[in-house]
């Protein structure tokens, strides 16, 4: 697994929605109408869309977490496959003359 990628799957663990959450709190914006406008666009950004910062980090952690079970399943398939060869291929040493029912030629 890459750095990028563990660091994505350790943000996903415990304590980091609280950070997530965070970028919900627009305090400090101020009472005018207009800073209460730009505090709810920048709430809407963080979170309750599918289009949100909070919805689009779980899509990227739920690509990466399907990418690393990809890979993993494909690499234990290419384990399987490579063993299963060297067992075939064990079984029919030509110097010996194991496996193929021959004499060897020499």
């Amino acid at each position: 697994m890459n750095q990028t990628t563990s660091r994505c799957l350790r943000a996903r663990g415990a304590g980091n929605g609280q950070r997530v959450d965070n970028l919900t709190d627009t305090r400090g914006f101020g009472d005018f109408d207009s800073a209460q406008q730009l505090a709810a666009g920048y709430r809407r950004k963080a979170a309750g869309t599918p289009e949100s910062a909070r919805e689009r980090m779980q899509q990227f952690i739920d690509a990466l977490l399907q990418l690393r079970d990809a890979f993993a399943a494909g690499g234990e398939a290419f384990l399987d496959t490579e063993a299963d060869w060297a067992r075939q291929l064990a079984t029919t040493d030509p110097v010996n003359g194991a496996g193929n029912g021959h004499q060897s030629a020499q």
